[in-house]
Parts: C-alpha cells; sequence; structure tokens
C-alpha cells in the first residue's frame, strides 16, 4: 500500500523555516542535507509523527509568488493535537499568530493559525467516539 511521506512547503530561507517549525511548532527537524548549489533536503515533521513537510527553497518568481499561498487562502494544513487546551496556550506562548479563538464543532475543537508565511493551518483536537 502506498502512504504519503512528505508535501512540498515552499519557503523564502531554509533556516528561517526549521526555525519557525522547530521553536514556534516544536516539530522535529528529521533531515538537513545540503545538496549543492545552494539546495538542501530539509524535513520536519510534528513531535507526534506523521506526514513529513519537504521545505523547498523557492527558485523564482513564480514560485517566490506562491509562498504563502498553498491553497488559494483556505486552511492547507491540519495539525492534529490530543490536548487541544495545552497545545493552543503553549503555540500562543511562542508567538503563533491565531486567526480566531478555539470554536467546537460537530468534529472536535479547533482554531484556525497561521504558519510564518500566512498559509493557514487548523490546530484540531478530534472529538473522540
Amino acid at each position: 500500500m502506498a502512504s504519503i511521506t512528505a508535501v512540498t512547503y515552499l519557503v523564502r530561507d531554509y533556516d528561517e523555516a526549521i526555525a519557525w517549525f522547530v521553536h514556534k511548532l516544536g516539530f522535529n527537524l528529521v533531515e538537513d542535507t545540503a545538496l549543492g548549489c545552494g539546495k538542501c533536503w530539509v524535513t520536519v515533521e510534528p513531535n507526534g509523527g506523521g506526514s513529513r513537510l519537504l521545505l523547498a527553497r523557492a527558485e523564482g518568481a513564480e514560485q517566490l509568488a506562491s509562498i504563502g499561498k498553498a491553497a488559494g487562502g483556505r486552511v492547507a494544513f491540519f495539525l492534529q493535537t490530543d490536548d487541544f487546551g495545552t497545545d493552543h496556550a503553549a503555540m500562543q506562548e511562542r508567538g503563533v499568530k491565531f486567526r480566531e479563538a478555539p470554536r467546537h464543532e460537530a468534529y472536535g475543537t479547533v482554531a484556525v493559525f497561521e504558519d510564518l508565511y500566512g498559509n493557514g493551518w487548523d490546530l484540531v483536537e478530534v472529538r473522540r467516539q
């Protein structure tokens, strides 16, 4: 069976993106390998595992213009937690910008936050059945 192991995430700069994901979201830096010509293979993943983000430095005007527009203004990424209250408070303390207050939906508790480039993310704790 095939699985999605990583998703490309466009960045302006490897170091600023690594710092944001590691220090603001608590992600793990999985790999940071120089490939030559200024390119690197950089992957990060949530502390609890799951799919990785491949941090890809944008090249050229079209890619640079696409930074922060991963889903055309919609929420692009979903970060699931088992403890919404603790993770939400910790993220706020580390300076993560939330677009809204937490809300309760049929599927669970959620709040939209922005990453360093303005992409929308859901922090979500799925309601247990």
